[in-house]
């Protein structure tokens, strides 16, 4: 029976094997953001926020699972108002993933974080999603969107990256025992061929037209002291 949904996929083998990278990822970035709104879009059957600290944590898109039901092109969400948007795979997977991200420029604070997840064109991951005959199912029915190109759509929305990971550089084999063989290349794979990853992550802060961090003038208040200070002293002289 052929896999219709992403759900069904990714609790298979090669799903998990999906889930179990990006959790590590997701663990270790979130978990450093703080604020008061975090939300994860997509994939609502996996809890990517659990180590985030924030008191509003919530998942939003049009499955059934999430505690927010809305489309992510047109999100109900007053604008300045999530400090972290977290996008596991939804950008791939949708007609207009420009308008996707102009609406999370809109919901995101000034400074603060988008981290995003997607499958990678330039790997094995796309090689066969390039090739393979059948792109009903899931994930092979996707948009893989290349790397630079999403970094170029976050810079044109004055998005600064923070930073980024790749991983899953194993071929998409189906069986498990088939994956031990080859890793070797997940082991390699950072060192000996750093681009082609199946799946890349990629952490961007959202910054807002017309906005300048003010710096304190302290050091330039004392210098002037300093200078009033010597003045005084050689006039008493």
């Amino acid at each position: 029976m052929a896999i219709q949904t992403d759900q069904q996929w990714f609790a298979t083998s090669l799903g998990q094997y999906i889930v179990d990278h990006e959790f590590q990822y997701f663990d270790h970035v979130v978990a450093n953001i703080f604020g008061y709104n975090a939300m994860q879009m997509g994939m609502p059957q996996y809890d990517f926020l659990r180590t985030n600290r924030m008191p509003l944590r919530f998942t939003a898109g049009i499955e059934h699972d999430n505690i927010l039901r809305s489309a992510c092109d047109h999100l109900p969400i007053t604008g300045d108002t999530i400090d972290l948007v977290i996008v596991p795979h939804v950008l791939e997977f949708n007609k207009d993933p420009h308008q996707i991200l102009r609406e999370i420029y809109r919901v995101l604070i000034p400074e603060g974080h988008i981290v995003i997840s997607g499958f990678n064109p330039i790997s094995l991951w796309g090689l066969h999603h390039h090739f393979i005959s059948n792109k009903r199912e899931f994930p092979w029915n996707g948009h893989f969107i290349a790397l630079p190109r999403l970094k170029d759509w976050l810079k044109l929305l004055n998005f600064e990256m923070k930073g980024g990971k790749l991983c899953c550089y194993a071929p998409p084999f189906e069986q498990e025992n088939w994956r031990q063989r080859f890793k070797f290349m997940e082991d390699a794979g950072d060192r000996w061929w750093p681009i082609s990853g199946g799946v890349y992550f990629l952490h961007a802060i959202k910054h807002k037209h017309g906005m300048h961090i003010i710096k304190p003038g302290w050091k330039n208040s004392l210098v002037g002291k300093k200078k009033i200070a010597a003045a005084t002293q050689r006039i008493k002289r």
